[in-house]
C-alpha cells in the first residue's frame, strides 16, 4: 500500500469553518430579540400566557433566555437555511416552521415551560409566528440589499 502525504491538501478539511454572522444577519438577530421580547412583554402582561419556569423570575415576568438566546439564533439558523432558496422557497420554509410553533408550544406547556390562557388558541401562535418571521425575514433581504 502506498499512502502519499500531502502536506498541502487544500481538498482536506479537518473542521468546517465557523462563520461568523454578518452584520445584517446581527441586525436581523437583534430585531427577532427585540420583536420576541416587546411581543412576549405584551401578552404576559395582558394574561394570555405565562412561562411558570424561567431564569430570574423574580426580575423578569419573560423567559428572557428563550427572547435573548434561543430566538436569535433560531432566527440565525433559520436565514442561513433559507439563504440560496428562492422567495417560494423561503415562504415555504416560513410557513413550515409556524406550523411546527404550536406543535412546539404544546410540547413546552407539557413540559411546564410555558401555560395558556383559557381564552388562548393555537392558531394565533401559527398566525403570530408566520407574521414575526415574515417581518425578520424581509427585514433581513432588506438589509442584505442596502449593503451590496
Amino acid at each position: 500500500m502506498n499512502i502519499a502525504k500531502h502536506s498541502n491538501d487544500s481538498n482536506l478539511q479537518l473542521l468546517p469553518k465557523k462563520r461568523l454572522p454578518s452584520k445584517y444577519e446581527l441586525g436581523s438577530m437583534v430585531l427577532a430579540s427585540l420583536l420576541g421580547t416587546y411581543l412576549d412583554l405584551y401578552f404576559v402582561g395582558n394574561h394570555f400566557y405565562q412561562f411558570p419556569l424561567r431564569p430570574f423570575a423574580e426580575i423578569f415576568s419573560i423567559n428572557i433566555a428563550f427572547t435573548l438566546l434561543v430566538l436569535p439564533l433560531m432566527t440565525l439558523i433559520l436565514l442561513r437555511s433559507i439563504a440560496q432558496l428562492t422567495n417560494w422557497g423561503k415562504a415555504g420554509v416560513i410557513l413550515f416552521v409556524s406550523l411546527l410553533m404550536p406543535i412546539l408550544e404544546k410540547l413546552s406547556e407539557l413540559l411546564g415551560l410555558f401555560t395558556h390562557s383559557v381564552d388562548w388558541k393555537h392558531l394565533y401562535t401559527f398566525l403570530g409566528y408566520l407574521l414575526f418571521l415574515t417581518i425578520v425575514w424581509l427585514f433581513h433581504e432588506w438589509m442584505g440589499k442596502r449593503t451590496r
